[in-house]
């Protein structure tokens, strides 16, 4: 499988918010296209946030997003958070993921972040493992994660 890891171009919206439907099947429904269209400049118009995608044969099958954190303890130097992890289920088990957590922390290492965090809301076995393979350590710190108050 030839597959090209690379930032998400500007006409991809479309293919990257359909790949997302696997990410979270019960999500909130998105804002109206306007709205939507303004995110998605906002997102590639901030050199700080990265979306990467794995195309293969002109098809998104994975994605992540790598944000850079711009830091003033540890020497000044950036940290960063991946987040939006999602490979689609028909591509699996078969090293996309791997290859595209990799490529987001090398770009990381390239822009001098002391560390990259990231929190998976999943919890079994097989995820856990996913991302300990590709680099992680369980343990280190311990994560919390605040929601607002829904009425």
């Amino acid at each position: 499988m030839d597959i090209s890891i690379r930032s998400v171009k500007q006409d991809e919206l479309s293919a990257l918010l359909n790949l997302y439907k696997h990410l979270n099947p019960m999500d909130a429904p998105l804002p109206d296209a306007s709205t939507l269209e303004k995110i998605w400049n906002e997102i590639l118009s901030d050199r700080k946030i990265n979306c990467f995608v794995a195309d293969w044969e002109g098809n998104l099958i994975a994605s992540c997003i790598l944000v850079i954190v711009p830091n003033l303890t540890r020497g000044a130097r950036p940290y960063g958070l991946i987040e939006n992890v999602i490979t689609h289920p028909d591509y699996r088990r078969q090293g996309v993921g791997k290859c595209l957590i990799h490529h987001a922390l090398q770009s990381a290492w390239s822009h001098n972040c002391y560390k990259v965090m990231l929190l998976s809301g999943r919890q079994t076995k097989e995820v856990l493992q996913f991302y300990e393979k590709t680099g992680f350590k369980r343990g280190i710190k311990t994560g919390f994660v605040a929601t607002p108050i829904s009425d």
